[in-house]
């Protein structure tokens, strides 16, 4: 009974798997009625949530279990992987979205970089006055966000190889191969030989012998979490499609919708850290992730594209672009000193805010 109530998030997308297996073409025929569509997207919703908190749980668990900077590493790629996954599996069976990734990739970054860190920075600085961090992290992390978000998310839409917001089939390529390759030379280094940018002082989360279970039972149950999860994406994606197309809302919401299931679990994580003052812990979640979603989701569905001859459109418009360019350099600027405080969370949150604003402008 306790592996039960422990896994009961696993067990429900186990049974809503096999509830659409059995009554799918029913649950998701068109048209669809607003009571239906309404009853089904918000079923998925919250077993796909629960099931985002277990595969956390379980990455947390292997995250104290080895210590810093392998936890987060750990819990930040778990995140990535269930964020990646959901989009493909859209791209490959869901609608035809061919902006899908771009809105993806860039509410995660606006979610991470402004909400996420600004509520962070208040939490942080209204308990601790002032939070300090590795400044050498900050510095690693932003300079391959600015590179890799430039060349992946900006270039596309001012080139004139492509009459769209898409990279050229010789410069896409290229940008998968590069992107995925620079991100594991930064794995390799926050694994090994510069780890200790990633610890702040003598913080240290290796707790081996406090916890209970093992680390092959964790690692089993977060990737046989992970699979319902995967298979669930593209029964809501249909659901929202239609709830997108039939209130009129922005088709940007989509992508909003997506990273707020993948980043919920990863952001509790982050507010517990700002909480207990572990200012590093918070940066190595909230850039590590905005780090990972470029450096592995652009390879990825860039190879999906490829594969699947799917047309995919990574370029932003010019509002997000500022947006996009404005967020980057107030990390820079704020995160290069070393310490934080309740002002900089503000500011941080007012360039949330006017994006939110916008997409409904």
């Amino acid at each position: 009974m306790t592996w039960f109530r422990r896994e009961y998030a696993f067990i429900a997308s186990v049974l809503t798997l096999i509830a659409f297996s059995i009554w799918g073409v029913d649950l998701l025929a068109q048209p669809f009625t607003p009571a239906r569509a309404g009853l089904v997207f918000g079923w998925l919703f919250v077993v796909i949530l629960a099931s985002s908190f277990s595969v956390v749980r379980h990455a947390e668990w292997l995250a104290h279990r080895f210590g810093e900077p392998y936890g987060t590493l750990i819990l930040t790629l778990s995140v990535i992987c269930i964020e990646v996954a959901m989009i493909a599996s859209v791209m490959v069976v869901g609608p035809d979205n061919p902006t899908l990734a771009r809105d993806t990739m860039f509410a995660v970054l606006m979610l991470v970089m402004n909400g996420l860190i600004g509520i962070c920075l208040l939490i942080g600085g209204y308990f601790h006055r002032e939070q300090y961090f590795n400044l050498r992290s900050a510095g690693s992390y932003l300079a391959l966000l600015v590179v890799l978000a430039t060349l992946g998310l900006i270039l596309p839409t001012w080139t004139t190889s492509t009459p769209d917001a898409s990279h050229s089939p010789m410069f896409a390529i290229f940008l998968g191969v590069a992107a995925f390759g620079i991100y594991g030379v930064f794995l390799g280094l926050q694994a090994s030989t510069h780890k200790d940018y990633f610890v702040h002082g003598d913080e240290d989360d290796h707790a081996e012998g406090k916890l209970e279970g093992s680390a092959i039972y964790h690692g089993i149950m977060l990737v046989l979490t992970m699979i319902p999860i995967v298979l669930l994406a593209k029964k809501i994606a249909v659901v929202l499609q239609y709830g997108l197309d039939s209130s009129g809302l922005p088709m940007e919401l989509g992508g909003v919708v997506v990273a707020i299931l993948v980043l919920s679990p990863e952001g509790l994580a982050a507010l517990g850290a700002a909480r207990h003052n572990n200012l590093q812990r918070v940066m190595n979640i909230s850039l590590g992730s905005a780090l990972a979603t470029i450096g592995l989701t652009i390879p990825a569905v860039i190879a999906i594209g490829v594969i699947t001859s799917e047309p995919v459109q990574l370029g932003l418009d010019p509002v997000d672009t500022i947006l996009l360019l404005l967020t980057l350099g107030l990390c820079i600027v704020n995160f290069s000193g070393g310490r934080t405080n309740v002002l900089q969370g503000f500011i941080h949150l007012l360039v949330f805010a006017a994006w939110i604003v916008l997409i409904f402008d």
